[in-house]
């Protein structure tokens, strides 16, 4: 059985975009809601919010993404970024490392906390 990995860039950008279509959504379902300009008013303002939280996420990412290391992946040989000691590769979901100590042992997404020993 194949593990799937992925990458933490592409995770977090993938929650941003889902931020923005529940929030159109919301807003869409206030539109039912014209007899009762409470309900209304409150799913807009909610929708709304919601979109511009995920502004606020993609924001964030963009400023975390500056910090990534930028890697050539032995696999498919594009440019990919790497967060933390562990991540996977944006374009075919390698597991990549930048730690030296890492090489050789099996992928897990825990090696990125700083509580975990090698």
């Amino acid at each position: 059985m194949a593990i799937k990995y992925s990458n933490k860039i592409n995770k977090i950008r993938t929650f941003a975009l889902s931020l923005v279509f529940i929030g159109i959504l919301i807003m869409y379902i206030g539109i039912f809601f014209r007899g009762n300009a409470i309900i209304m008013t409150i799913s807009m303002i909610i929708g709304f919010l919601a979109v511009i939280s995920s502004t606020v996420v993609y924001f964030f990412i963009g400023m975390l993404s500056t910090r990534a290391v930028p890697v050539q992946c032995p696999s498919c040989d594009k440019h990919t970024k790497v967060l933390g000691r562990v991540d996977a590769c944006m374009h075919c979901n390698q597991p990549l490392t930048v730690d030296k100590d890492l090489e050789g042992l099996d992928f897990d997404e825990n090696y990125n906390r700083k509580s975990s020993k090698t």
